[in-house]
Protein backbone atom coordinates (compact mmCIF):
# COMPACT_ATOMS: atom_id res chain seq x y z
CA UNK A 1 0.00 0.00 0.00
CA UNK A 2 1.30 3.69 -0.95
CA UNK A 3 0.71 4.74 2.69
CA UNK A 4 1.09 4.61 6.46
CA UNK A 5 -2.07 3.51 8.85
CA UNK A 6 -2.13 2.42 12.45
CA UNK A 7 -4.96 0.77 13.84
CA UNK A 8 -5.47 0.02 17.72
CA UNK A 9 -3.23 0.02 20.05
CA UNK A 10 0.45 0.18 19.08
CA UNK A 11 3.79 0.91 21.38
CA UNK A 12 5.82 4.14 20.90
CA UNK A 13 8.61 2.56 19.06
CA UNK A 14 9.37 -0.69 17.02
CA UNK A 15 10.60 -3.93 18.77
CA UNK A 16 10.45 -2.89 21.76
CA UNK A 17 8.33 -4.15 24.93
CA UNK A 18 4.61 -3.93 24.85
CA UNK A 19 3.09 -5.26 27.58
CA UNK A 20 -0.76 -6.60 28.33
CA UNK A 21 -2.75 -5.67 31.11
CA UNK A 22 -1.78 -8.15 33.36
CA UNK A 23 1.82 -7.78 32.77
CA UNK A 24 2.55 -9.98 30.12
CA UNK A 25 3.93 -9.36 26.49
CA UNK A 26 2.30 -9.02 23.13
CA UNK A 27 3.30 -11.19 20.44
CA UNK A 28 4.70 -8.79 17.88
CA UNK A 29 4.48 -10.13 14.57
CA UNK A 30 6.21 -8.50 11.11
CA UNK A 31 4.12 -8.87 8.12
CA UNK A 32 6.86 -7.63 4.89
CA UNK A 33 7.03 -8.44 1.30
CA UNK A 34 10.02 -9.10 -1.14
CA UNK A 35 12.37 -10.04 2.06
CA UNK A 36 11.17 -6.97 4.02
CA UNK A 37 12.46 -4.68 1.37
CA UNK A 38 9.25 -3.81 0.57
CA UNK A 39 6.45 -2.60 1.94
CA UNK A 40 5.72 -4.03 5.78
CA UNK A 41 2.95 -4.30 8.47
CA UNK A 42 3.53 -4.87 12.54
CA UNK A 43 0.93 -6.55 14.15
CA UNK A 44 0.45 -7.44 17.83
CA UNK A 45 -1.31 -10.35 18.54
CA UNK A 46 -2.31 -11.76 22.37
CA UNK A 47 -1.15 -15.01 22.11
CA UNK A 48 2.05 -16.43 19.98
CA UNK A 49 1.02 -16.40 16.30
CA UNK A 50 3.30 -19.32 15.65
CA UNK A 51 1.96 -22.14 18.12
CA UNK A 52 0.27 -24.62 16.07
CA UNK A 53 -0.85 -28.21 17.31
CA UNK A 54 -1.48 -29.69 14.10
CA UNK A 55 -0.86 -29.89 10.25
CA UNK A 56 -2.91 -31.99 7.80
CA UNK A 57 -2.62 -31.96 3.91
CA UNK A 58 -5.71 -31.56 2.05
CA UNK A 59 -6.29 -33.39 -1.05
CA UNK A 60 -7.77 -31.27 -3.17
CA UNK A 61 -6.76 -30.80 -7.08
CA UNK A 62 -5.41 -27.98 -8.44
CA UNK A 63 -7.88 -26.79 -11.30
CA UNK A 64 -6.85 -28.02 -15.03
CA UNK A 65 -6.77 -25.55 -17.38
CA UNK A 66 -6.70 -26.02 -21.34
CA UNK A 67 -5.27 -24.09 -23.68
CA UNK A 68 -7.10 -21.52 -25.92
CA UNK A 69 -6.88 -23.99 -29.03
CA UNK A 70 -8.19 -23.61 -31.56
CA UNK A 71 -7.50 -19.69 -30.79
CA UNK A 72 -10.59 -18.14 -31.04
CA UNK A 73 -11.72 -15.37 -29.31
CA UNK A 74 -13.88 -16.41 -26.19
CA UNK A 75 -18.02 -15.75 -24.58
CA UNK A 76 -18.36 -17.21 -20.62
CA UNK A 77 -21.71 -16.66 -19.60
CA UNK A 78 -21.23 -16.67 -15.61
CA UNK A 79 -24.95 -16.21 -15.11
CA UNK A 80 -25.41 -20.05 -15.99
CA UNK A 81 -22.93 -21.35 -13.34
CA UNK A 82 -24.54 -22.49 -10.47
CA UNK A 83 -23.84 -21.56 -6.51
CA UNK A 84 -21.54 -23.29 -5.45
CA UNK A 85 -19.10 -23.63 -2.11
CA UNK A 86 -18.19 -20.41 -0.37
CA UNK A 87 -15.60 -17.58 -1.37
CA UNK A 88 -12.56 -19.83 -1.05
CA UNK A 89 -13.36 -23.19 -1.98
CA UNK A 90 -16.53 -22.15 -4.26
CA UNK A 91 -14.03 -20.29 -7.01
CA UNK A 92 -14.60 -21.93 -10.41
CA UNK A 93 -11.89 -21.51 -12.58
CA UNK A 94 -12.17 -19.60 -15.68
CA UNK A 95 -8.33 -19.00 -16.87
CA UNK A 96 -5.23 -18.69 -15.96
CA UNK A 97 -1.61 -19.02 -16.07
CA UNK A 98 1.70 -19.08 -14.45
CA UNK A 99 1.42 -15.02 -13.65
CA UNK A 100 -2.40 -14.98 -12.65
CA UNK A 101 -5.63 -17.21 -12.04
CA UNK A 102 -9.40 -15.86 -12.86
CA UNK A 103 -12.09 -18.12 -10.85
CA UNK A 104 -15.87 -16.80 -10.62
CA UNK A 105 -17.99 -17.37 -7.62
CA UNK A 106 -21.47 -17.36 -6.69
CA UNK A 107 -22.50 -18.49 -3.02
CA UNK A 108 -24.69 -17.42 0.11
CA UNK A 109 -22.04 -19.90 2.71
CA UNK A 110 -19.23 -18.46 5.07
CA UNK A 111 -16.02 -19.11 3.89
CA UNK A 112 -13.29 -21.17 6.67
CA UNK A 113 -10.30 -19.19 7.73
CA UNK A 114 -7.79 -18.63 4.76
CA UNK A 115 -4.32 -18.00 4.21
CA UNK A 116 -2.87 -17.79 0.59
CA UNK A 117 0.49 -17.75 0.44
CA UNK A 118 1.51 -17.92 -2.95
CA UNK A 119 0.18 -14.37 -3.62
CA UNK A 120 -2.32 -11.21 -3.29
CA UNK A 121 -5.73 -11.67 -3.96
CA UNK A 122 -8.40 -9.13 -5.71
CA UNK A 123 -12.04 -10.20 -4.75
CA UNK A 124 -14.65 -8.33 -7.43
CA UNK A 125 -18.22 -8.16 -5.55
CA UNK A 126 -20.36 -8.31 -8.82
CA UNK A 127 -23.37 -8.60 -7.06
CA UNK A 128 -24.84 -8.82 -3.02
CA UNK A 129 -22.72 -7.46 0.20
CA UNK A 130 -20.17 -9.51 2.20
CA UNK A 131 -18.06 -9.09 5.51
CA UNK A 132 -14.41 -9.35 4.78
CA UNK A 133 -12.32 -10.41 8.14
CA UNK A 134 -8.75 -10.71 8.91
CA UNK A 135 -6.11 -10.36 11.56
CA UNK A 136 -6.03 -6.50 10.47
CA UNK A 137 -9.79 -6.08 11.21
CA UNK A 138 -12.95 -6.32 9.18
CA UNK A 139 -14.23 -4.77 5.98
CA UNK A 140 -17.91 -4.17 5.00
CA UNK A 141 -17.78 -5.11 0.94
CA UNK A 142 -20.16 -4.62 -1.66
CA UNK A 143 -21.25 -4.14 -4.82
CA UNK A 144 -18.31 -2.75 -6.80
CA UNK A 145 -15.78 -3.20 -4.46
CA UNK A 146 -12.19 -4.49 -5.33
CA UNK A 147 -10.76 -6.08 -2.12
CA UNK A 148 -7.18 -6.20 -2.26
CA UNK A 149 -5.86 -8.86 -0.07
CA UNK A 150 -2.17 -9.27 0.69
CA UNK A 151 -0.09 -12.91 0.48
CA UNK A 152 -0.55 -14.31 3.65
CA UNK A 153 -3.16 -12.13 5.31
CA UNK A 154 -5.21 -14.57 7.42
CA UNK A 155 -9.05 -13.82 6.57
CA UNK A 156 -12.78 -15.48 6.14
CA UNK A 157 -15.63 -13.99 4.30
CA UNK A 158 -19.25 -13.78 5.93
CA UNK A 159 -21.90 -13.15 3.17
CA UNK A 160 -24.93 -11.06 3.57
CA UNK A 161 -26.85 -13.22 1.32
CA UNK A 162 -26.06 -14.66 -2.17
CA UNK A 163 -22.77 -12.75 -3.29
CA UNK A 164 -21.21 -13.06 -6.90
CA UNK A 165 -17.74 -11.99 -7.14
CA UNK A 166 -14.13 -12.23 -9.68
CA UNK A 167 -11.29 -13.45 -8.04
CA UNK A 168 -8.22 -12.78 -9.41
CA UNK A 169 -5.12 -14.56 -7.84
CA UNK A 170 -1.63 -13.49 -8.49
CA UNK A 171 2.09 -15.33 -8.16
CA UNK A 172 2.76 -11.86 -6.80
CA UNK A 173 1.67 -8.35 -5.38
CA UNK A 174 -1.04 -6.50 -6.67
CA UNK A 175 -0.38 -2.59 -6.62
CA UNK A 176 -1.67 0.56 -8.02
CA UNK A 177 -0.10 1.61 -11.03
CA UNK A 178 3.62 3.54 -10.44
CA UNK A 179 2.86 6.22 -12.64
CA UNK A 180 -0.04 7.13 -10.43
CA UNK A 181 2.61 7.54 -7.45
CA UNK A 182 5.21 10.38 -6.35
CA UNK A 183 8.55 8.76 -5.67
CA UNK A 184 7.88 8.47 -1.86
CA UNK A 185 4.36 6.87 -2.38
CA UNK A 186 1.44 9.19 -2.61
CA UNK A 187 -1.40 9.42 -5.32
CA UNK A 188 -0.33 12.16 -8.09
CA UNK A 189 -2.93 14.58 -8.81
CA UNK A 190 -3.31 13.00 -12.19
CA UNK A 191 -4.40 9.41 -10.97
CA UNK A 192 -8.01 8.65 -11.50
CA UNK A 193 -8.18 7.60 -7.43
CA UNK A 194 -6.61 8.54 -4.41
CA UNK A 195 -5.63 7.74 -0.43
CA UNK A 196 -9.48 8.86 0.27
CA UNK A 197 -11.18 6.15 -1.81
CA UNK A 198 -10.00 3.74 -0.04
CA UNK A 199 -11.38 1.95 2.57
CA UNK A 200 -9.12 -0.40 4.91
CA UNK A 201 -10.22 -1.65 8.78
CA UNK A 202 -10.60 0.94 11.27
CA UNK A 203 -10.62 -0.99 14.35
CA UNK A 204 -9.24 -4.46 15.84
CA UNK A 205 -11.33 -7.43 15.41
CA UNK A 206 -10.55 -9.41 18.39
CA UNK A 207 -11.99 -13.11 18.33
CA UNK A 208 -11.39 -15.62 21.23
CA UNK A 209 -10.58 -19.33 20.44
CA UNK A 210 -8.60 -21.94 20.97
CA UNK A 211 -7.13 -24.88 18.27
CA UNK A 212 -8.56 -23.37 15.40
CA UNK A 213 -8.21 -24.47 12.14
CA UNK A 214 -6.84 -21.96 8.68
CA UNK A 215 -6.08 -23.45 5.77
CA UNK A 216 -3.23 -22.45 3.95
CA UNK A 217 -2.19 -22.62 0.17
CA UNK A 218 1.51 -22.65 -0.93
CA UNK A 219 3.49 -23.34 -4.48
CA UNK A 220 3.43 -26.97 -2.76
CA UNK A 221 -0.83 -27.34 -2.08
CA UNK A 222 -2.98 -26.88 0.48
CA UNK A 223 -2.68 -27.93 4.14
CA UNK A 224 -4.87 -27.29 6.88
CA UNK A 225 -3.14 -26.22 10.13
CA UNK A 226 -4.52 -26.36 13.63
CA UNK A 227 -3.32 -22.71 15.62
CA UNK A 228 -3.64 -22.79 19.16
CA UNK A 229 -5.71 -19.94 19.47
CA UNK A 230 -7.72 -17.92 16.72
CA UNK A 231 -5.34 -15.85 14.78
CA UNK A 232 -8.18 -13.03 15.14
CA UNK A 233 -6.41 -12.06 18.32
CA UNK A 234 -4.63 -8.70 17.13
CA UNK A 235 -4.85 -5.19 19.62
CA UNK A 236 -3.28 -3.45 16.72
CA UNK A 237 -0.91 -2.59 13.87
CA UNK A 238 1.14 -0.04 11.92
CA UNK A 239 2.44 0.16 8.57
CA UNK A 240 1.85 0.14 4.64
CA UNK A 241 1.13 -3.77 4.30
CA UNK A 242 -3.01 -4.46 4.53
CA UNK A 243 -6.06 -5.36 3.04
CA UNK A 244 -8.31 -2.69 1.40
CA UNK A 245 -11.12 -2.17 -0.47
CA UNK A 246 -11.45 0.57 -3.69
CA UNK A 247 -15.03 0.78 -5.23
CA UNK A 248 -15.31 0.49 -9.01
CA UNK A 249 -17.37 3.97 -8.61
CA UNK A 250 -14.51 6.10 -7.17
CA UNK A 251 -12.32 5.26 -10.53
CA UNK A 252 -12.31 8.98 -12.08
CA UNK A 253 -12.56 8.60 -16.01
CA UNK A 254 -10.05 9.86 -18.03
CA UNK A 255 -11.38 11.16 -21.19
CA UNK A 256 -9.69 12.54 -24.56
CA UNK A 257 -11.55 14.77 -27.68
CA UNK A 258 -10.65 11.22 -28.95
CA UNK A 259 -11.29 7.76 -28.40
CA UNK A 260 -8.67 6.03 -25.68
CA UNK A 261 -6.64 3.39 -25.39
CA UNK A 262 -7.57 1.30 -22.31
CA UNK A 263 -4.28 2.42 -19.92
CA UNK A 264 -6.44 5.03 -19.19
CA UNK A 265 -8.74 2.78 -17.53
CA UNK A 266 -5.85 0.94 -15.44
CA UNK A 267 -6.48 0.49 -11.87
CA UNK A 268 -3.85 -1.95 -10.37
CA UNK A 269 -0.85 -3.88 -11.90
CA UNK A 270 0.56 -7.14 -10.83
CA UNK A 271 3.16 -9.64 -12.30
CA UNK A 272 2.56 -10.14 -15.76
CA UNK A 273 -0.94 -8.64 -15.70
CA UNK A 274 -3.07 -4.95 -15.25
CA UNK A 275 -6.71 -4.41 -14.23
CA UNK A 276 -8.59 -2.30 -15.63
CA UNK A 277 -12.06 -0.21 -14.94
CA UNK A 278 -14.30 0.49 -17.69
CA UNK A 279 -16.79 3.02 -16.33
CA UNK A 280 -19.32 5.86 -16.79
CA UNK A 281 -17.53 8.86 -18.77
CA UNK A 282 -18.37 11.33 -21.38
CA UNK A 283 -18.40 10.18 -24.70
CA UNK A 284 -15.21 11.53 -26.95
CA UNK A 285 -16.08 15.20 -28.27
CA UNK A 286 -14.05 15.89 -31.21
CA UNK A 287 -16.86 16.98 -33.85
CA UNK A 288 -15.43 14.29 -36.18
CA UNK A 289 -14.55 11.56 -33.44
CA UNK A 290 -15.63 7.83 -33.62
CA UNK A 291 -16.45 7.51 -29.83
CA UNK A 292 -16.43 3.72 -29.85
CA UNK A 293 -12.77 1.57 -29.54
CA UNK A 294 -11.03 1.15 -33.10
CA UNK A 295 -10.55 -2.07 -33.90
CA UNK A 296 -7.17 -3.14 -31.86
CA UNK A 297 -4.57 -5.69 -31.53
CA UNK A 298 -2.43 -5.41 -28.49
CA UNK A 299 -0.11 -8.09 -29.40
CA UNK A 300 1.69 -8.83 -26.15
CA UNK A 301 -1.33 -9.47 -23.99
CA UNK A 302 -4.73 -11.53 -24.18
CA UNK A 303 -8.03 -9.63 -22.78
CA UNK A 304 -10.28 -10.84 -20.26
CA UNK A 305 -13.58 -8.53 -19.68
CA UNK A 306 -15.74 -8.94 -17.43
CA UNK A 307 -19.27 -6.82 -18.00
CA UNK A 308 -20.84 -5.38 -14.58
CA UNK A 309 -23.26 -3.10 -15.94
CA UNK A 310 -24.50 -0.59 -18.53
CA UNK A 311 -25.19 -0.69 -22.29
CA UNK A 312 -22.12 -1.96 -24.75
CA UNK A 313 -22.49 -0.40 -27.41
CA UNK A 314 -19.55 -2.10 -28.96
CA UNK A 315 -21.10 -5.50 -28.45
CA UNK A 316 -24.18 -5.26 -29.67
CA UNK A 317 -25.80 -8.33 -31.57
CA UNK A 318 -22.85 -10.49 -29.72
CA UNK A 319 -25.04 -11.41 -27.14
CA UNK A 320 -22.98 -9.76 -24.11
CA UNK A 321 -24.92 -8.91 -21.18
CA UNK A 322 -24.26 -8.40 -17.83
CA UNK A 323 -22.60 -10.92 -16.07
CA UNK A 324 -20.73 -12.11 -19.69
CA UNK A 325 -16.75 -12.14 -19.74
CA UNK A 326 -15.39 -12.28 -23.03
CA UNK A 327 -11.65 -12.99 -24.05
CA UNK A 328 -10.02 -11.65 -26.81
CA UNK A 329 -6.36 -13.37 -27.00
CA UNK A 330 -3.15 -12.40 -28.83
CA UNK A 331 -3.52 -13.59 -32.25
CA UNK A 332 -6.84 -12.09 -32.73
CA UNK A 333 -7.82 -8.45 -33.48
CA UNK A 334 -10.98 -7.37 -32.27
CA UNK A 335 -13.22 -4.64 -32.08
CA UNK A 336 -16.61 -3.19 -32.26
CA UNK A 337 -19.96 -5.31 -33.93
CA UNK A 338 -20.50 -5.26 -37.45
CA UNK A 339 -22.78 -1.97 -37.23
CA UNK A 340 -21.99 -1.04 -33.91
CA UNK A 341 -19.78 2.45 -35.23
CA UNK A 342 -22.03 3.76 -37.33
CA UNK A 343 -25.02 3.20 -34.76
CA UNK A 344 -22.72 5.24 -32.34
CA UNK A 345 -22.29 7.76 -34.67
CA UNK A 346 -25.58 8.64 -35.46
CA UNK A 347 -26.58 7.88 -31.47
CA UNK A 348 -24.16 11.08 -30.89
CA UNK A 349 -25.79 13.28 -34.34
CA UNK A 350 -28.86 13.17 -31.68
CA UNK A 351 -27.64 13.86 -29.01
CA UNK A 352 -26.20 10.82 -27.07
CA UNK A 353 -23.28 12.33 -24.79
CA UNK A 354 -22.18 9.48 -22.39
CA UNK A 355 -21.26 5.79 -22.11
CA UNK A 356 -22.92 3.76 -19.13
CA UNK A 357 -20.85 0.59 -19.65
CA UNK A 358 -19.43 -0.90 -16.75
CA UNK A 359 -16.84 -3.39 -16.70
CA UNK A 360 -13.87 -5.21 -15.23
CA UNK A 361 -10.39 -6.02 -17.29
CA UNK A 362 -7.68 -7.92 -16.77
CA UNK A 363 -4.97 -7.98 -19.36
CA UNK A 364 -2.12 -10.68 -19.19
CA UNK A 365 1.49 -10.55 -20.82
CA UNK A 366 1.43 -14.51 -21.02
CA UNK A 367 -1.54 -16.57 -22.91
CA UNK A 368 -4.22 -17.15 -20.73
CA UNK A 369 -5.56 -21.35 -20.60
CA UNK A 370 -9.34 -21.77 -19.83
CA UNK A 371 -10.54 -23.58 -16.81
CA UNK A 372 -13.69 -25.87 -17.07
CA UNK A 373 -15.92 -23.44 -15.46
CA UNK A 374 -15.93 -20.84 -18.73
CA UNK A 375 -15.76 -24.03 -20.72
CA UNK A 376 -19.25 -25.26 -19.22
CA UNK A 377 -20.94 -21.93 -20.17
CA UNK A 378 -18.97 -20.78 -23.68
CA UNK A 379 -21.57 -18.87 -25.73
CA UNK A 380 -19.75 -21.11 -29.08
CA UNK A 381 -21.58 -18.80 -31.52
CA UNK A 382 -19.37 -15.77 -30.52
CA UNK A 383 -16.56 -15.96 -32.70
CA UNK A 384 -18.27 -15.81 -35.40
CA UNK A 385 -20.53 -12.44 -34.75
CA UNK A 386 -17.97 -9.90 -36.62
CA UNK A 387 -18.79 -12.04 -39.88
CA UNK A 388 -22.10 -13.97 -39.44
CA UNK A 389 -22.26 -17.52 -41.60
CA UNK A 390 -24.11 -16.93 -44.69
Amino acid sequence: MPYYRVVGDVPRKRHVQFRRPDGGLYAEELMGEEGFSSDSSLLYHRHLPTAIVKAEAVDLAAPGLTPNLPLSPRHFRTQDLAATGDLVTGRQPLAGNSDVRMSYVATDAPSDLYRNSMGDECVYIASGRARFESTYGAIEAGEGDYVVIPTGTIHRWVPEGPVTALVVEAAGHIRPPKRYLSAYGQFLEHAPYCERDLRAPTEPLLVDGEEVQVLVRTRGGLTRLTYAHHPFDVVGWDGYLYPYAFNIQDFEPIVKRTHAPPPVHQTFEGPGFVICSFCPRPLDFHPDAVPIPYNHHNVDSDELMFYVGGDYSARRGSGIDVGSISLHPAGFTHGPQPGAVEAVVEAVRQGHKETTEMAVMIDTFRPLDLGAAALACEDPAYAWTWAPRR
